[in-house]
């Protein structure tokens, strides 16, 4: 039998208090599923009688007055809102082909919700009962979605209705409502925020770097923030690539680039992204009598996870991968809190053979990525010639 006499009651409590957020959660999605399969059939049912010729003008309008009079404080059903019910559909429509059909085995404890004694009369579920026996509108067969494995079913169905009606308005590309929908869903985005990312072409925009997290990272919600979280590309324009290259030996040259980015730590933290915690540079690791300094070591939050990024101002080699699996493997050992996730590897470098990253790296079981960096030098000739004189600026500031 375990022994938990020694648990704290803080401990407790913090267990206690996320099974009560995460049941809240969990019946949320069941009811956020619900009302997309019956959203999804009633605007299937909409589009193919109003698209046809089958009702008049203003029908939409009229069947809205009539469910308020049969279902007196019915919510939800407005004209705008059966509007958007068939736009939902139209947009989706895709999944209502010769796709495998899952939508069943997620709801397949339907029927018995859909029986109980007591539902309130303004509720999804009367709604949708209702509405399959009157207007034979069948809920329960209605949305087939994609087999697709980079497009899990369970973010499609835990974005509310609100989300996907802004989604469809703002984005008519297929592939990147997929990734906005990843997105919402595992982020949690409120609908302002979902608009913000949309208005700011975050699909158009994205860049991710060759990495292996899926493989390697236990949670598969946890791979995709990875992936988004780093670029593949990062610009570090207050480095001084002056004195890179002026100096003897590549290991001299790195340590110019990480003394630049730790004496511009903000800067590159806010380069490299959100949530991001520095934790030291020359981190001082030892196994076995053996000593090892990786470059730079972060924390985020977002991740939960300890980052190490390795700097090299030369082209990505092989071997890079294997020097970074130690580092990882070590902190994992004896650095890495129970509560935190595997630790995260990045090789940062000057240049990269995209594709041969990709090809090898999926044969190591550490999650790591690799990106490139630019200076101020591999700017455009013209935006550098723009670009004020150091020493010039530092007289200006001085006599200021």
């Amino acid at each position: 039998m375990e022994d938990n006499s020694h648990i704290p009651l803080s401990q407790a409590v913090e267990a206690i208090k996320t099974a009560i957020l995460q049941g809240q959660y969990e019946a949320l999605k069941d009811v956020n599923r619900v009302q997309l399969a019956v959203y999804f059939a009633i605007g299937k049912y909409l589009s193919k009688n109003t698209r046809k010729g089958v009702w008049g003008t203003g029908a939409l309008k009229k069947i809205s007055e009539q469910l308020r009079k049969e279902l007196p404080g019915l919510r939800g059903y407005s004209e705008t809102q059966l509007r958007d019910m068939r736009r939902f559909y139209e947009a989706w429509i895709v999944l209502d082909g010769d796709t495998f059909n899952r939508m069943a085995e997620t709801m397949e404890d339907f029927s018995a919700v859909t029986n109980a004694e007591s539902l309130s009369p303004n509720s999804a579920v009367t709604t949708a009962e209702l509405q399959a026996s009157k207007n034979q509108i069948d809920i329960f067969h209605a949305i087939t979605i994609p087999n697709i494995a980079e497009f899990p079913i369970e973010d499609f169905l835990n974005v509310p209705f609100t989300h996907h009606s802004r989604l469809i308005m703002l984005c008519k590309d297929t592939e990147a409502r997929y990734y906005y929908i990843r997105r919402a869903a595992e982020e949690h985005l409120s609908v302002e925020a979902l608009e913000k990312l949309i208005k700011q072409k975050a699909f158009e925009n994205r860049e991710t770097l060759p990495n292996n997290f899926k493989q390697t990272l236990p949670d598969s919600a946890i791979a995709r923030k990875a992936v988004m979280m780093f670029k593949d590309s990062y610009a570090l324009n207050f480095v001084n690539v002056e004195e890179i290259g002026e100096r003897d030996g590549q290991d001299v040259d790195e340590r110019v680039v990480e003394q630049k980015i730790v004496q511009n730590i903000k800067k590159f933290i806010m380069t490299f992204g959100n949530d991001f915690a520095f934790v030291g540079n020359q981190y001082h690791l030892e196994v076995y009598g053996e000593e090892f300094f990786p470059d730079l070591i972060f924390f985020n939050r977002e991740l939960n996870a300890l980052v190490v990024v390795e700097l090299k101002t030369g082209k990505f080699k092989p071997s890079y991968l294997g020097q970074l699996t130690t580092y990882l493997q070590i902190l994992d050992d004896k650095v890495r809190k129970p509560h935190e996730n595997p630790s995260i590897g990045i090789v940062l470098c000057k240049s990269a053979n995209k594709e041969f990253v990709e090809y090898v790296i999926q044969r190591y079981d550490s999650p790591m990525g690799v990106a490139t960096y630019k200076t101020s030098a591999d700017m455009p000739e013209n935006l550098r010639k723009a670009l004020p004189d150091i020493e010039d600026m530092r007289k200006l500031l001085a006599s200021e």
